[in-house]
């Protein structure tokens, strides 16, 4: 599903965030990005989404070479990804239902399927019914359950997490990351950067942990 192919990036200010990075990551799995603050995770995950691109190496989804794909085709890209933040990015002067639509008003939906997929993708993670709130009257689990939902409601194959857990508390992070692992179990493959060891010991999922850049263990 994802190969990093001897993959660097080096920014324009000559700073290197990743370093002869290779990993490969079969379709449903569950894998923790681990490291201190400037390892590479968020880099690594920016590189799967086209919101940065390779200075060296390539990476392949889905047996399609991404490395040099043109920008009009990264929309497209986009759509095979969903992506959950460490701050939610919720809209708060639109309701729950609205927030978890965006991706499929952008891509275009009839309102009909949009109502069913927002519907269903609120259900799987444990907030049916909730979608007529107002997102500052949720807890900061809600909040976060909300983003998921919004990030998987066009069923992508692949789903990223930078930090999803680190501003909850430890129970809410284990409901958080259980709510992860179902995903895998249903065949999405699932990349979450991470510094909450203790959490990854408790997952059953595998760990690539990053340092400097480079990868010291996967």
């Amino acid at each position: 599903m994802l190969v990093f192919d001897h993959v660097s990036k080096r920014y324009p200010n000559g700073y290197d965030a990743l370093s002869d990075v290779s990993l490969s990551v079969d379709a449903g799995e569950f894998v923790f990005l681990t490291g201190p603050s400037g390892a590479g995770k968020s880099t690594l995950l920016k590189l799967i989404n086209g919101v940065e691109r390779s200075s060296q190496g390539q990476v392949h989804i889905a047996g399609q070479n991404i490395t040099r794909l043109p920008a009009r085709k990264i929309p497209t890209l986009r759509q095979s990804i969903g992506v959950v933040f460490q701050n939610h990015q919720l809209l708060f002067d639109r309701r729950v239902y609205d927030n978890v639509a965006l991706p499929l008003l952008i891509a275009g939906m009839k309102p009909t399927d949009i109502g069913r997929r927002v519907r269903a993708a609120l259900s799987k993670v444990g907030l049916t019914g909730r979608e007529d709130d107002w997102p500052e009257t949720l807890s900061g689990g809600e909040q976060q359950r909300v983003g998921i939902a919004r990030a998987v409601v066009h069923r992508p194959p692949i789903l990223l997490a930078d930090e999803p857990t680190g501003n909850l508390d430890p129970d809410l992070s284990r409901e958080i990351m259980s709510l992860f692992l179902q995903f895998s179990q249903l065949g999405v493959t699932v990349l979450i950067a991470t510094h909450d060891l203790e959490l990854v010991e408790a997952m059953p999922a595998r760990r690539v942990q990053l340092q400097d850049g480079r990868m010291i263990a996967r």
